[in-house]
């Protein structure tokens, strides 16, 4: 509206609640993967029902439903993960056997990376929802996406912010993405004033990191790009989904070549793990 100095009747907010959303006694990875928080809005998109969707860029598929397509996205937030705990201020401090409480597969095997002996337990719904369950003590302890905490005023909850060296983010953390019906010019020209080209990039080296290594909820996976002066820098790591192994890549090189950088980590990585390496 500000972009184009529109009045606020102009622009219709549709709310459409998503499987993602219902569905909550099970890990994403079991009820059906990150299309479950888009399938709904693709639906009114091709229907015609909206022009576009909005998205946390992590909830967005690998490859995305055919006629849909990404605008661009919003300039990113902060992209590290935070620990909350009223019993420890980083997990090497928490009490053996403590139970963490979290619904990615990413931050579970983390947390395990550096704490083998830590029970991780599954803990969905909301943001508010959580956190009342880590502070009545069902949970001793969880992590969430400080972006989020900061866009619904919570980032007090954060009992410390986690290095993304230590802590590598999941692709696309902190990015609001926008997507569209294919082909639609008019949208795409409309929503350009509002979309950020660095993060655009940054975007386009961890999604093809992604796509090469068929990235999905079932696969704890982090990958990071940073964008400064005309480079990009990329880091990513796969890991066991017990935490007790883990391959990381690390590359650089001009905005121009992202998605490259992304697929040429990917095929990095992918050339070591094991076939049996995302087994229990």
């Amino acid at each position: 509206m500000a972009a184009h100095d529109l009045d606020a009747r102009a622009i219709e907010i549709v709310a459409i609640k998503t499987s993602g959303d219902t569905i909550l006694n099970l890990p994403l990875s079991e009820a059906g993967g990150k299309g479950l928080f888009t399938k709904e809005l693709d639906l009114a998109l091709l229907e015609g029902n909206i022009e576009m969707a909005v998205h946390s860029a992590k909830d967005l598929p690998t490859i995305l439903a055919a006629g849909i397509e990404i605008a661009g996205y919003l300039p990113r937030a902060d992209v590290r993960d935070v620990w909350i705990s009223p019993h420890a201020a980083h997990p090497l401090k928490l009490p053996p056997g403590s139970v963490v409480g979290t619904a990615s597969l990413r931050r579970g095997a983390m947390v395990r990376r550096l704490r083998p002996d830590l029970t991780i337990a599954l803990l969905r719904g909301n943001v508010e929802t959580r956190l009342a369950k880590v502070a009545k003590g069902d949970v001793a302890a969880t992590l969430l996406a400080l972006a989020g905490l900061k866009r619904l005023g919570l980032e007090a909850a954060a009992t410390a912010v986690l290095d993304v060296r230590e802590f590598v983010p999941a692709p696309g953390q902190g990015a609001i993405a926008i997507t569209i019906r294919a082909g639609d010019s008019a949208t795409r020209t409309f929503l350009a004033p509002v979309l950020d080209a660095a993060t655009g990039i940054a975007l386009a080296a961890e999604r093809a990191f992604l796509r090469v290594l068929d990235g999905s909820c079932k696969t704890p996976i982090g990958a990071y790009a940073h964008v400064e002066a005309g480079h990009v820098a990329f880091h990513a790591i796969v890991l066991k989904p017990d935490g007790s192994r883990f391959f990381e890549a690390a590359v650089s090189g001009p905005v121009v070549e992202a998605a490259s950088l992304g697929e040429a980590a990917g095929r990095e990585l992918a050339a070591q793990i094991p076939a049996d390496f995302f087994d229990p």
